[in-house]
């Protein structure tokens, strides 16, 4: 297959599968952002999912002008291209509904250039039948070209591990689609040409959504469970990662955590099923429970530590607190749908002064996207308490107490501070 790939949307799924491709086919990646797309021309990734090295050898130039990648903010640049890639964000609001924006936009911006035998494949994750329902209609309105008959589509659902560099775009299988059985080979055998771990061809687009959806579903379903087990065992003041390591000595058990449950896969993609099986007049109960669980966790987790102040007599009020940590996980700068702001506030309506180090994070785009002000280097401060939050190596091996005043306390929530924590998750 020799034909021009364009992805649009150049974040944390968009540019490791346009970096993926660019190794055997053109590749022109597309976004928005133009600060974005200088940086990645001049071979650097501030999301640090591809290395400057791995990102360097693929963009395009003299030594590989058949193949490889050039990211534009122009539409012009993307016009010769024979397959289009959405891969941008589908995040939910702040009532827990569905925003389809990104995923309207970036189709209009195809519609502008689709030309006759494209293939538009979407990688963002939708509820089942948004691609046909609310994507196509857009691209068919906008360029005046007929689904089906004039251009194509497929759905293939992103399965990006933010941070996780064993698990990598090319080290998963991937699910593909067509809109019809021949798009569908010809959109597995595209793909199956970079995955090395394989494919998987779904019957249709919409059993390909829906396999998306149900994977993080069921994520989150089983945290949800683990979390309200650690509620219910340290009420009967038991271990609870003790429990868990016994149970998981049988072969079928799932070896879940508690924890936080934020980011923009697990702490969102459960409500666009539960979104379109209201729409068809189905309350999903276990679903949503799950999220109501899994969201009740900031508030949770602010209260246990304010429980362990007032058990060491600590005063409460005007207390300095150092949360470790903003990233919606460890070794990752991704702050998007991070659960840790709801422990923040939470502490801060008890009335206590929270400051926040993140290594990781970017001090400015945590404070446009929630307010608080992060730092990435230790000040010389001591706190009556410290939570860590997030479990950026960095924090492991680090020695706490050189911050803290004499009558203090640690609560780890990612119980790995081992007995350097006197109150744990």
């Amino acid at each position: 297959m020799n034909k021009k790939i364009c992805v649009i949307g150049l974040g944390y799924v968009g540019l490791p599968l346009a970096r993926l491709f660019a190794t055997q086919y053109d590749v022109v990646g597309f976004d928005i952002n133009q600060a974005r797309v200088d940086e990645l021309n001049k071979g650097r990734d501030n999301t640090l999912e591809v290395d400057e090295e791995t990102l360097q050898k693929v963009l395009k130039n003299e030594s590989n002008d058949s193949y490889g990648l050039y990211c534009t903010t122009q539409l012009e640049d993307i016009a010769d291209a024979q397959i289009y890639i959405i891969t941008v964000p589908t995040p939910v609001d702040k009532n827990n509904r569905p925003v389809l924006i990104p995923l309207q936009k970036a189709s209009e911006t195809v519609g502008q250039v689709l030309k006759k035998g494209d293939i538009v494949i979407y990688e963002s994750t939708v509820y089942p039948g948004a691609t046909e329902e609310e994507c196509i209609p857009v691209l068919e309105q906008v360029s005046g070209l007929s689904f089906n008959t004039d251009f194509y589509a497929g759905y293939s659902p992103e399965r990006i591990n933010p941070g996780d560099k064993l698990h990598t775009v090319d080290k998963i299988l991937k699910v593909t689609s067509g809109s019809t059985p021949e798009i569908g080979q010809e959109i597995d055998e595209l793909y199956k040409s970079v995955i090395t771990a394989g494919t998987h061809l779904a019957p249709t687009i919409k059993v390909a959504e829906a396999a998306k959806v149900i994977e993080n579903s069921q994520r989150d379903i089983n945290i949800a469970f683990v979390n309200e087990l650690a509620k219910i065992f340290n009420l009967l003041e038991i271990d609870t990662h003790a429990v868990l390591e016994a149970a998981g000595t049988k072969w079928n058990f799932l070896p879940f955590k508690p924890g936080l449950v934020g980011g923009h896969c697990i702490g969102v993609d459960p409500y666009y099923l539960a979104q379109k099986a209201q729409e068809v007049g189905y309350h999903p109960e276990i679903i949503l429970a799950g999220r109501r669980m899994n969201d009740s966790m900031g508030s949770y987790v602010a209260g246990q530590f304010v429980k362990l102040m007032l058990a060491e007599n600590i005063s409460v009020k005007d207390a300095k607190v150092l949360v470790l940590g903003i990233t919606f996980k460890e070794n990752c700068p991704d702050i998007r749908n991070t659960k840790v702001v709801d422990v923040i506030q939470n502490l801060k309506e008890y009335g206590i002064d929270v400051s926040v180090h993140d290594p990781m994070a970017n001090p400015d785009e945590v404070f446009e996207e929630y307010g608080y002000y992060s730092f990435k280097e230790f000040k010389k401060e001591r706190y009556s308490g410290i939570l860590l939050a997030v479990a950026h190596e960095e924090y492991l091996d680090i020695d706490l107490n050189k911050y803290l005043v004499k009558e203090s306390v640690i609560y780890d929530v990612k119980n790995v501070l081992g007995t350097k924590s006197n109150g744990k998750l």
